[in-house]
């Protein structure tokens, strides 16, 4: 049955996060604070489940004398008892022991904590050495490591075809941070999805865990000392709520139907399990859910926690929303977006009224006066065939010396976007475009975005331009900045520069390519093409020579069904030279305008560094490394890179294996921050960790990103064109701040809602069966790698017809040796041994509960497995690394 949407006069979902417009949860009488209050008087007062927070003034004396450390908490969302903060020295995270040392500060927050007395910390046997004891990292790779994609929709126009290839879309085609991350999200199985809604305490049904069950892998497998201590804390303040405070989830009513609370209250259970429990009133319930609670066993409702009392394991909030049924696509993507604080509302009139109201728009006359004109010049766009949000165009002419003229065109959008008006203000709220799998939640809006903005091929368009005379090698002899005006001639997509590559003289037929402007020809547009790849191959040479890292992750695309909206197949992404081209030049053009900026405003700059690995988690991979006899030197991001491309060969396993150790080597790996110069003292940490350069920022992406508008700012100053932004350090780092925390709610909510697509997948299509290679071995499960799905999976030995399996360590190698059941009473039972590194078969099925999906061992030696190569392109792997 379908129920109406019960919306509450409440703030719009897209409201700005941690901003509550919700009044006190409470009315008089009975309130979930007094539950069981009888039992827990001390003499009339009730008895405190939580520490009151230390005062502002000892907060702040705590953290200058050193005794308080603050950080951002993370909560293991496979365990969500434990939680952590990375230690500021970049040893080992510190340990957060239970909801009650955790004080009501969720996933996210910036924490202050106290640590405990050394008797109190957590010990660490030397046999089962805990990977979380480094606390459940979801990915933090920056982009400029990975090429990190977007998964780019859209569905309007293709009525011509039912199905369309949802494809990667370079995220700035810059692969900053060394590694590609759309597949993180899918280490937990599908992680917000997967969990199962039982009751809050109870692991998931199928996954026996054992208090001591502990992962052997790249963090475990270093001798310690007979036992080894991780520091523990408690927090006892929080500095600033970045968790959102809403939750999806489900409404239970509460068991003891005579308490006082029954009548008032209902349970609210999240999906999430790092989120509490929270009572809602009952009259934000549908009218009819006391009555017929079994009706809305399977709606997906949000839930903003309100208020949190120190006397109550569950915090108090209000229900803001009916979002739909479980399991379904919209419903689903709502939820992931309200959880991580996405503003999807509709532009207010006040933000449209500051876009140009005339339309069509055409540039004014004065700006011919001010710019560089260059309309005549063959400039174009490349980006996959499905974007609409064109930022960056390319022009390369040969010059009579046998150089060229290289220019890198970006849309300005500072331009139609006053500071300080409504517009600039959403914008920089929302900080960043965000990417789902079926649609894109602009930053902008859309007129600006698809039309006035956008580089779109034959008409005049408003841009930033950096151009350099290179040699045919890449070495720069010239360098210029300035505002100007282009025409793109064409829009190439990624596939129609890839056969131009392939194809360096083979003239191809007008009907393979795009429209040509009349001023240009296809064969001027093909050569210039050809110019601009062979320098990116020189730059990207030379990049990884000075000691440049890329970890290339698989990344999923779907083909969705283009009447339901549902994901028809799915395919590992190709990263190929027509991609390799745009991101060297969006590189050298980031890298230019930092020099440029920094040079000028020394103080004032916005800039992006990334810090290198935490050491400890580094430490325990080298470690690991060693013992599995791998020759690995990570004493430098090009060291590390080197032996990634040189220990492995091109035959499936060892590009299997390269895989699963790329997998390892991002762990440690930090995430790459925006910052401003004036406010970090040592310049030592500017420096880009993967890319190795001193400096680095985010110019080449301002309709998607806020970061590039503030830099577009910046670096018009030190031409001249306006006054420097009137920012101080300061304010310019708390605009750094919020552009790093929208970036990282982003790009979770990207992965969640890969993951949501490839359960969807599984769900329709399945089962689905793959090779999959053994990352770690627990005393009773193991994770694997799945290779044609790039998913990671744990696989539970007591959901396989076992007769029986022993744990044992070879050496300092976890093994885990099964016996299988025999399926025939004559046979003999077969013997499997899974290690790390053993390639297995494995089937990935859906499960009973909304859009959870297990793997499990394929029995050996049965029939029916393609290699995860033969149908996905997989030997193309080795190519990924030029």
């Amino acid at each position: 049955m379908s129920h109406p949407d019960y919306r509450l006069n409440l703030r719009p979902l897209g409201t700005p996060r941690g901003v509550s417009s919700l009044a006190g949860p409470c009315g008089a009488g009975a309130s979930p604070g007094d539950k069981k209050s009888k039992s827990k008087t001390i003499r009339g007062k009730k008895k405190s489940v939580f520490e009151t927070y230390l005062s502002k003034e000892d907060v702040s004396e705590g953290l200058k004398r050193g005794t308080l450390i603050q950080g951002v908490l993370r909560i293991n969302p496979k365990k969500f008892h434990e939680a952590f903060i990375p230690s500021p020295d970049g040893d080992r995270d510190i340990f957060i022991d239970g909801v009650v040392a955790r004080n009501r500060a969720l996933n996210g927050d910036l924490v202050v904590v106290n640590l405990l007395p050394e008797e109190q910390w957590k010990v660490i046997k030397p046999e089962s050495n805990d990977k979380e004891t480094e606390g459940a990292y979801e990915s933090d790779l920056p982009e400029e490591l990975c090429g990190s994609h977007l998964l780019q929709q859209s569905l309007k126009g293709y009525n011509d075809s039912p199905d369309v290839i949802i494809e990667a879309q370079f995220d700035d085609s810059d692969s900053e941070d060394g590694h590609g991350n759309t597949q993180n999200a899918l280490i937990d199985g599908v992680k917000k999805l997967s969990v199962c809604v039982h009751e809050k305490g109870k692991e998931d049904a199928g996954a026996p865990v054992t208090k001591d069950e502990d992962t052997f892998m790249s963090q475990d497998t270093r001798a310690l000392p007979e036992k080894s201590l991780q520091r523990s804390a408690k927090v006892v303040y929080i500095l600033e709520k970045k968790h959102s405070r809403a939750a999806t989830g489900f409404l239970k009513l509460l068991a003891d139907k005579n308490s006082e609370l029954f009548r008032k209250y209902a349970l609210f259970s999240p999906s999430d399990h790092r989120v509490p429990r929270v009572y809602v009133p009952l009259k934000d319930c549908p009218q009819d859910f006391v009555t017929r609670p079994k009706d809305y066993a399977n709606t997906l409702f949000i839930c903003r926690i309100v208020d949190w009392r120190e006397d109550s394991n569950f915090a108090l909030g209000q229900l803001a929303k009916s979002l739909g049924q479980a399991g379904e696509i919209e419903p689903e993507t709502e939820g992931i977006l309200t959880e991580y604080g996405v503003d999807f509302s509709d532009f207010s009139s006040e933000v449209l009224e500051c876009l140009p109201q005339g339309l069509p728009w055409t540039i004014p006359p004065e700006e011919f006066s001010k710019r560089r004109d260059l309309r005549k010049d063959c400039v174009f766009t490349i980006d996959p065939s499905t974007a609409r949000d064109l930022d960056d165009a390319l022009s390369c002419k040969p010059i009579a010396d046998g150089n060229f003229e290289v220019g890198v065109h970006i849309a300005d959008v500072s331009y139609f976007v006053p500071e300080g008006s409504s517009l600039d203000k959403v914008a920089a709220e929302r900080a960043t475009s965000v990417y789902l799998v079926q649609k894109v939640v602009p930053m902008l809006p859309r007129l600006l975005c698809e039309e006035l903005c956008s580089l779109n091929p034959m008409t005049d368009k408003l841009t930033f331009s950096v151009i350099w005379t290179l040699t045919p090698k890449g070495k720069i002899l010239s360098e210029w900045f300035g505002q100007t005006i282009i025409r793109s001639c064409t829009k190439l997509s990624y596939e129609h520069a890839q056969s131009m590559i392939e194809g360096p003289t083979r003239k191809i037929p007008e009907k393979e390519l795009p429209p040509v402007s009349p001023e240009h020809t296809s064969e001027e547009v093909h050569r210039a093409v050809l110019n601009l790849h062979g320098i990116a191959k020189e730059l990207r040479k030379q990049r990884f020579v000075d000691g440049a890292l890329r970890l290339d992750q698989l990344k999923l695309a779907f083909t969705l069904d283009h009447e339901t909206g549902l994901p028809q197949g799915c395919h590992i992404y190709e990263y190929r030279d027509s991609n390799k081209l745009v991101e060297e030049f969006m590189l050298l053009a980031n890298m230019a305008v930092a020099r440029k900026i920094h040079r000028t405003f020394p103080e004032r700059a916005l800039l992006r560094r990334h810090p290198p690995p935490q050491t400890k988690m580094l430490n325990d991979l080298v470690e690991f490394c060693d013992q599995m006899g791998l020759p690995m030197d990570f004493s430098s991001a090009g060291a590390l890179n080197k032996s990634l491309m040189e220990t492995f060969g091109d035959d499936k396993y060892s590009l299997a294996r390269k895989e699963v150790l790329t997998n390892m080597c991002s762990r440690p790996m930090q995430m790459a921050l925006y910052f401003c110069s004036g406010v970090l003292q040592d310049q030592t940490q500017f420096r880009h960790y993967a890319l190795n350069v001193p400096l680095y920022t985010h110019f080449t992406s301002p309709i998607r990103r806020f970061a590039d508008i503030l830099v577009h700012r910046l670096l018009a100053a030190t031409l001249g064109y306006r006054e420097l932004p009137d920012v101080e350090p300061d304010a310019l780092q708390k605009q750094a701040d919020h552009c790093n925390d929208r970036r990282m709610a982003s790009k979770r909510v990207q992965e969640l809602s890969t993951s949501l697509f490839f359960a969807i997948l599984v769900k329709e299509s399945g089962p689905l069966e793959s090779e999959a290679m053994v990352m770690g071995v627990l005393n009773q499960a193991f994770d694997v790698l799945v290779l044609r799905y790039g998913v990671q999976k744990r696989i539970y030995c007591n959901a396989l017809p076992l007769r029986s399996y022993r744990f044992q360590k070879v050496g300092k190698k976890p093994e885990l040796t099964l016996v299988w059941e025999p399926e025939d009473v004559a046979q003999e039972p077969a013997q499997q041994v899974v290690s790390i590194f053993s390639l297995v078969e494995v089937v990935l099925r859906a499960e009973a509960t909304a859009l959870k999906y297990s793997a499990v061992l394929k029995r050996p030696g049965t029939e029916g497995l393609l290699g995860w190569q033969d149908e996905q392109g997989g030997d193309d792997l080795e190519e990924e690394q030029d």
